[in-house]
């Protein structure tokens, strides 16, 4: 089954403010980027890879206007570089409106074999770093008083599958992250969800994922194909947008898996 036609901007985010990570070439993120520009965002996005970061914020500049886009390398196990990241973001835009915690890690490897340097470097990146930028956004937004939080999780957060376990250890807790945060950021008119990817493919996954494995997760889909990037985008900017206001504290599967 081919993919439905790519769905115009409709101005969900006009004039709103955006800081995504792990924003740079054709995955979720470089996806999410996109989307939300064409909703009338202001960007900022961030990546590890100063290259890919470089080229995709001048396409988008010279798509969009260099006043609506920024970029700034970004590591989410750093701290500081989480804080200056959200400092750049203030200094350009005047506040943040809309945070997209999309950086992670994967890899696949058996517990058995795992080494502890495995296991620390993606929880570090997928679940440390998704409450490093949740943290430091959250801090902007209680003071205005008002903000939107987006995390990337992953349905095997609910699904077992061998040689994730700690990646799975990791999104599993992103989610509980999401929860928990969003009712503390409710008193501050900040609302905190997720989006629970199935297979989206990019060019990136391909590099790191075995052909077979593809296939067979591609053969659990309902629709007999992997998403497109921009369509688990749509599903953020849906969470990112006014038409999802009473919704906090919840994880949205994006995925045609069968039950």
């Amino acid at each position: 089954m081919t993919p439905p036609p790519y769905v115009p901007g409709h101005g969900l985010l006009k004039d709103r403010a955006v800081v995504i990570t792990a924003a740079a070439g054709a995955g979720i993120g470089g996806a999410t980027a996109r989307r939300c520009l064409e909703e009338g965002a202001r960007v900022l996005i961030s990546d590890t890879h100063e290259r890919r970061l470089t080229a995709s914020a001048r396409d988008l500049e010279k798509e969009f206007g260099a006043d609506r886009v920024a970029a700034l390398p970004c590591d989410v196990t750093s701290e500081e570089q989480v804080r200056a990241l959200y400092a750049l973001a203030v200094e350009r835009f005047g506040r943040v409106d809309v945070a997209v915690n999309n950086a992670g890690l994967g890899g696949t490897a058996d517990l058995v074999d795992m080494a502890d340097e495995q296991w620390d470097r993606v929880i570090d990146i997928t679940l440390n770093g998704t409450m490093r930028c949740t943290r430091a956004a959250l801090r902007l937004m209680r003071d205005q008083g008002h903000g939107v939080i987006v995390n990337n999780a992953s349905v095997i957060g609910w699904r077992a599958q061998k040689g994730q376990s700690h990646y799975a250890a990791a999104k599993a807790g992103v989610m509980a992250l999401t929860r928990c945060a969003a009712l503390e950021a409710a008193d501050h008119g900040v609302r905190i969800n997720a989006v629970s990817p199935s297979l989206a493919m990019h060019p990136h996954l391909v590099k790191v994922t075995s052909e077979e494995l593809l296939d067979e997760l591609t053969r659990r889909e309902a629709f007999g194909r992997y998403a497109e990037p921009w369509e688990v985008a749509n599903v953020i900017v849906f969470l990112a947008s006014d038409y999802s206001s009473y919704m906090t504290g919840e994880v949205v599967s994006v995925s045609s898996q069968h039950a």
